[in-house]
């Protein structure tokens, strides 16, 4: 983890950043084909930071033939494993040289605090990469049990052409989550980064040209989900399309397999998590701490946000008392600032929809006891909003913002059907001393992943993805992500007698 700088430091980096404006196809930056651009905004002052070619669907058909043609030529799937390790393992050490530059870009483009851009994201971001291409060489393929008359291999082959299709919370981890068990299995990727946050996609895939990654192998293209999204996933040259985003989009993808050429498609989508109290958790003071991080990290801005504290009604008041003292740490703020770790939500629009959620708590006659104040039309400071029931869209809905809604129990099977009441299965958190309910609580939540005492993700090695509306076709993370890059190939080898004696005839 990298220390943060002063303000004052980031200031002067923003101040001197050349940023990337045109789409990268073919190992070169390109400007859209009809030459038209859309505007880049810093969210948290309004500052016009540059104009971005505004691709469609032209540029999508370019950059499908440009890293179809790379990858049936082997420039970068026919390399041994042990040289695509080296390049993914250089385009890390650059990314680590430009470590202060990227945390900038990143937190311009999104309004996150730099802080956590700092010692989170970046880090992350390079960690998974190096992670990635360390197990290059480290996956073997199988031969299955047949009996002495044949020989029969297992193996996986890189799929093709990949669209990894990007949302905008976390740019750099999300762009690091696709590309690298992708281009670890020698796969051709074309990037569509979220329209407000195009700035570190970009730069990166200018690094990986410098580190070695070979001209059609990586692109990115910039613009709208309907003039590129949509197309590259009707495309018909495009094998997989991998996606992070909002459920309803992430139905889309579906759809466009459906309606082409029935493409795999692997969809991590939103989330509606519940950290789970119970009367017996240990140390209130720790429960307080994870629970508040778990909904305010990054605005709340986060598919994985525990959003729902769902705790026993014995524990509540003395856990809302401590909750309050750790939300008070939590200052709102010039995102490039250090001090601050709540900065701007990404958009007025987003802003607007979040705001909305605040509107029906009073609207429900709901308690607010901390927070609910918002600033400048673009940041909202953290709240808490207690009696909260199932039945309303706080406790329903996707928020995607610093609210946290407190709902009561009384009794475990109550806690589990409250924590399942959703639509959503991505992540989950239980506080309990009691081992045993803590495997009864993680083994009964309809979720896929599940933290007990703590609110995480888990790590590279560990697969991240979700149940019901939360997820589909794969996981991100971990070696099981190599799966979603590579088709299973079967090798049957007939080594009968038969077959030699007629060979030899």
């Amino acid at each position: 983890m990298h220390e943060p700088l002063t303000a004052a430091e980031y200031k002067a980096i923003a101040a001197g950043l050349q940023l990337p404006t045109n789409a990268f196809i073919d190992g070169a930056f390109r400007p859209a084909n009809s030459g038209k651009t859309f505007t880049s905004t810093n969210p948290a002052t309004g500052e016009v930071l540059a104009e971005i070619a505004a691709c469609d669907s032209s540029d999508v058909d370019f950059a499908v033939e440009k890293a179809k043609q790379a990858f049936n030529d082997g420039r970068w799937r026919l390399r041994s494993p042990g040289e695509r390790k080296e390049v993914l393992l250089k385009l890390a050490k650059l990314l680590e040289r430009n470590r202060h530059e990227l945390a900038v870009m990143e937190s311009l483009d999104s309004g996150k605090p730099i802080r956590e851009c700092q010692t989170v994201d970046v880090p992350d971001t390079i960690h998974t990469l190096r992670w990635h291409a360390e197990l290059i060489d480290k996956l073997y393929d199988n031969t299955a049990p047949v009996g002495a008359n044949a020989l029969t291999m297992i193996v996986r082959e890189p799929i093709g052409v990949v669209g990894c299709v990007l949302p905008w919370n976390f740019p750099l981890l999300m762009l690091a989550w696709k590309i690298g068990p992708a281009l670890a299995a020698g796969c051709s990727v074309i990037v569509k980064p979220a329209q407000e946050t195009t700035f570190t996609t970009l730069r990166v895939a200018e690094l990986a040209h410098e580190a070695g990654i070979p001209a059609g192998v990586f692109n990115v293209v910039t613009g709208s989900g309907r003039d590129v999204g949509e197309p590259l996933g009707l495309h018909m040259d495009v094998d997989m399309v991998a996606f992070t985003g909002s459920t309803p989009t992430g139905r889309r993808f579906l759809r466009y397999a459906a309606d082409s050429n029935l493409k795999k498609v692997v969809l991590e989508c939103g989330g509606k998590n519940p950290a789970v109290v119970l009367d017996d958790a240990e140390d209130l003071d720790l429960v307080a701490e994870q629970v508040v991080n778990g909904a305010f990290w990054n605005m709340g801005e986060n598919c994985s946000a525990t959003s729902r504290l769902i705790v026993h009604s014995k524990v509540k008041d003395e856990l809302m008392k401590r909750i309050g003292a750790y939300m008070r740490e939590w200052k709102t703020g010039d995102p490039l600032d250090p001090e601050n770790r709540i900065g701007a939500l990404v958009s007025k629009s987003h802003f607007e929809k979040v705001k909305s959620f605040l509107d029906d708590a009073k609207t429900e006659k709901l308690s607010i006891t901390q927070g609910g104040e918002t600033y400048n039309g673009i940041f909202i400071e953290p709240t808490l909003v207690e009696g909260v029931t199932p039945a309303s869209r706080l406790f329903q809905e996707e928020i995607f913002g610093p609210i946290l809604s407190v709902t009561t129990f009384n009794t475990l099977a109550e806690a589990t059907a409250l924590a399942n009441d959703t639509n959503y299965g991505l992540t989950a958190s239980v506080y309990t001393g009691s081992l045993r309910n803590a495997i009864r609580l993680t083994r009964d939540i309809r979720a896929g992943l599940v933290t007990v005492n703590c609110f995480g993700e888990g790590d590279a090695t560990t697969p991240f993805g979700g149940y019901k509306e939360s997820g589909f076709g794969g996981r991100d993370k971990s070696v099981f992500a190599h799966d979603n890059y590579c088709e299973l190939k079967t090798i049957w080898i007939d080594i009968s007698e038969r077959s030699v004696d007629e060979t030899i005839r």
